[in-house]
């Protein structure tokens, strides 16, 4: 049985490594480098970054009270708001970017010039990567000893500096790790940008649009910057795994002191 679990497993991780592997394997690290340097290639990363770090800063801003508030609070209708928070998630991504069409285009329900300009691109990125740090966090924070924070609020403290005291910081590595991931979520994001924002150079082309338009112009460029794109995703990853397992000595000794009051 071991010997049958080993193949599948060796089975399983050539087959998800190997595509990624040709990507650097295709064309030589120093060629990738030079590639980088093209226009396009310049031209969507600022693009990707500027959109994405904007977007980032409105998800936590206000990602992070609605995650606080559907973890500590029980109401009429939590189900059906948590599952529209998760409904992004297995969207296909052609209907978000005719949703945020409908929504905030010219003639939306809330009519916008967005519609193919960077604040677009900051929309599409926000709706799909949004859920992936809400969805964390609220399990973040219904993961904080309620003991400590009843504590805080028997001891006088207002609502506002328990979560800024108390809850945040012993939620910090969950929301962390939910930021990350929701970031790579960003970094990638592909088919509700090209519908509601378009892919124009130097405004709302992102890095995976840009790979989609170098792809029938210029692989060797097309590689570099899917080459980009994979040590970001890699190293987000890492930093996931990094904050949970900082997260996890940390919290050992509130667990222990808990365990010992109970």
């Amino acid at each position: 049985m071991r010997l049958v679990f080993a193949i599948c497993t060796a089975v399983a991780t050539a087959f998800l490594a190997l595509p990624v592997l040709a990507i650097f394997v295709r064309v030589p690290p120093g060629t990738l480098l030079g590639q980088l340097g093209e226009p396009a290639a310049r031209d969507a990363l600022v693009v990707t970054l500027k959109t994405n770090l904007v977007a980032q800063a409105l998800v936590l801003v206000v990602g992070t009270p609605a995650a606080y508030t559907l973890a500590t609070r029980r109401f009429r209708g939590r189900s059906v708001v948590l599952t529209l928070v998760e409904l992004p998630l297995v969207l296909p991504p052609a209907v978000a970017g005719i949703g945020l069409f409908a929504a905030f285009g010219r003639t939306g329900l809330l009519p916008t010039s967005a519609a193919f300009t960077q604040t677009a691109v900051v929309l599409a990125v926000a709706f799909v990567a949004s859920p992936f740090y809400v969805r964390t966090a609220v399990a973040a924070f219904e993961g904080v000893d309620r003991t400590l924070v009843d504590a805080a609020r028997t001891l006088g403290a207002r609502p506002w500096r328990v979560f800024a005291r108390v809850a945040l910081p012993l939620a910090g590595a969950g929301l962390g790790a939910g930021a990350v991931l929701a970031f790579a979520r960003g970094l990638g994001e592909f088919g509700a940008t090209i519908m509601f924002a378009g892919s124009l150079q130097g405004v709302t082309q992102t890095l995976p649009l840009a790979v989609y338009a170098e792809f029938a112009r210029d692989f060797d460029v097309a590689l570099a910057l899917g080459a980009l794109l994979v040590a970001f995703s890699f190293s987000l990853l890492l930093a996931v795994k990094w904050i949970r397992l900082e997260a996890f000595a940390w919290m050992q000794p509130f667990r222990s002191a808990s365990s010992s009051s109970a």
